[in-house]
């Protein structure tokens, strides 16, 4: 099994290289850098942290050079939305064409595979905009709470009380949590499917317990949720938006 030491950072000249370090039954360390542009450092189980950032500083130039190869052959992002019919709209996991309609009531509906926005002005997108977000962080809050109150009972039995809940739009984080008991999700993970944002509910409700990224942490979350490696897997492959 794979343990997770978490996020971590060394500093390598002018440059703060950021990592996740990951111990396994391993003999040697082994640095990858991928296209996004992260580092993951693979240890052998044991190893202190000083050896580990050693060997980053070692090989930090080779890391930023990987880093800029694989920046100058990125993916262009997508083209900014323009709100008009054919959009497409992904909701717990689901693609759906965004479908924009005169009507005299204003209103976001989802069915038969289409995001149905109906307003007087078929032309005005800064309001079908502001409708769309409405409606997701309203379908957010919805659900979100649904998904809290069912996955608490898993911990609950570890003594943590139930928190309360907060909503919010995070650019690179899925969830987190603060010591009086607050748990804060990502806006943008309403896109995924319900057992992705339960990884991301109990991933926090573990924190709750133990506060850090430390070995305890992962092997509390692995007795939680056995399969939360997988998990994690597919929601860091979504393209959400």
């Amino acid at each position: 099994m794979t343990l997770l030491g978490g996020q971590n950072s060394v500093q390598f000249g002018t440059t703060q290289i950021t990592y996740e370090l990951t111990f396994s039954e391993r003999k040697t360390l082994a640095i990858h850098v991928y296209p996004d542009g992260s580092v993951v450092v693979d240890a052998p189980v044991g190893s202190p942290l000083e050896a580990v950032e050693a060997k980053i500083r070692k090989r930090g130039g080779w890391v930023l050079r990987q880093q800029r190869q694989f920046q100058m052959y990125a993916v262009p992002n997508p083209l900014p939305r323009q709100y008009v019919s054919g959009e497409s709209y992904r909701y717990l996991g689901r693609q759906y064409r965004l479908k924009v309609v005169a009507d005299e009531i204003e209103r976001v509906r989802l069915s038969r595979g289409y995001l149905t926005v109906s307003v007087k002005n078929t032309l005005d997108t800064e309001l079908i905009q502001k409708m769309i977000a409405a409606w997701y962080r309203h379908q957010a809050q919805r659900v979100f709470e649904e998904r809290l109150k069912d996955c608490f009972p898993r911990v609950e039995v570890l003594g943590i009380r139930y928190p309360t809940l907060s909503i919010r739009r995070m650019k690179s984080r899925w969830g987190s949590c603060t010591a009086l008991g607050k748990i804060i999700l990502n806006f943008t993970l309403i896109q995924a499917p319900k057992d992705l944002i339960d990884y991301v509910i109990i991933h926090e409700l573990c924190h709750l317990k133990e506060h850090n990224h430390s070995p305890a942490f992962y092997a509390l979350l692995e007795r939680v949720l056995p399969d939360w490696e997988v998990r994690r897997k597919q929601l860091n492959q979504l393209e959400l938006r």
